[in-house]
C-alpha cells in the first residue's frame, strides 16, 4: 500500500514539474514586456486568491509605486484586502542580464528568480505565507504576460510539496505618468 502511494505521489510531482510551457516560447510576443519601463511609476492592481477548489478566498486592490535606479528597481506594493486589512510588501528587482532578474522582499524565503521573453515573465520564488496564525513556506509560479503598454495580465500558482494549495489572478493597470 505505501508503495503504491509513494509511486503515486512521485508520478504527481513528476508531471507537475513537466507541465509548465518555457518562457523561451514567448520570445517572439509583442508588445515586449520590460520590466524596467513597465514597472516604472504608479500602477493599480486588483486580484483574487482562489483555494484548490477554485473558491475565491480573498480578493484585494494593489498601489505599486515602482522605480529604477539603473539596474536595481524597488516596487513598493500597498495592498487592502477584501476583509478591510492592509499589508505591504517591497520588492527589490535586480536585473542580472538581457532576460534574466533577481527579486527579494520581507516574505521571500532566499531569492526569487525569473526570466522574461517577449511579452511574457515568469518568476519563481518560496512565500512565507501567514495563514490562521501559523506561516507556511509555499511555492510560487508566477507568470505575467503584457497586454499591451498599459496592461498586465498575472496568473500564479502555489503548491507545496508538488500540491496545488490555489491560484492568484491579478490585472495591472499603470497610471498615467
Amino acid at each position: 500500500m505505501f508503495k503504491s502511494l509513494f509511486t503515486g505521489i512521485a508520478m504527481m510531482l513528476l508531471l507537475g514539474a513537466c507541465s509548465t510551457t518555457p518562457i523561451k516560447d514567448y520570445q517572439n510576443e509583442t508588445p515586449k514586456l520590460d520590466l524596467t519601463q513597465y514597472f516604472n511609476g504608479t500602477l493599480d492592481a486588483v486580484g483574487m486568491f482562489q483555494d484548490r477548489s477554485d473558491k475565491v478566498i480573498k480578493r484585494f486592490h494593489i498601489v505599486v509605486d515602482a522605480k529604477w535606479v539603473g539596474e536595481v528597481g524597488t516596487l513598493d506594493e500597498h495592498f487592502t484586502w477584501s476583509d478591510g486589512t492592509k499589508s505591504e510588501r517591497v520588492w527589490t528587482l535586480r536585473k542580472t542580464d538581457a532576460h534574466h532578474f533577481t527579486g527579494t522582499a520581507a516574505d521571500v524565503v532566499g531569492e526569487a528568480k525569473g526570466a522574461t521573453y517577449g511579452n511574457a515573465l515568469q518568476w519563481r520564488y518560496v512565500l512565507a505565507l501567514p495563514v490562521d496564525g501559523k506561516v507556511y513556506n509555499v511555492n510560487v509560479d508566477d507568470w505575467m504576460y503584457m497586454v499591451d503598454d498599459t496592461q498586465v495580465l498575472n496568473r500564479s500558482t502555489v503548491s507545496k510539496f508538488g500540491i496545488h494549495f490555489g491560484a492568484i489572478t491579478l490585472y495591472f493597470k499603470k497610471r498615467n505618468q
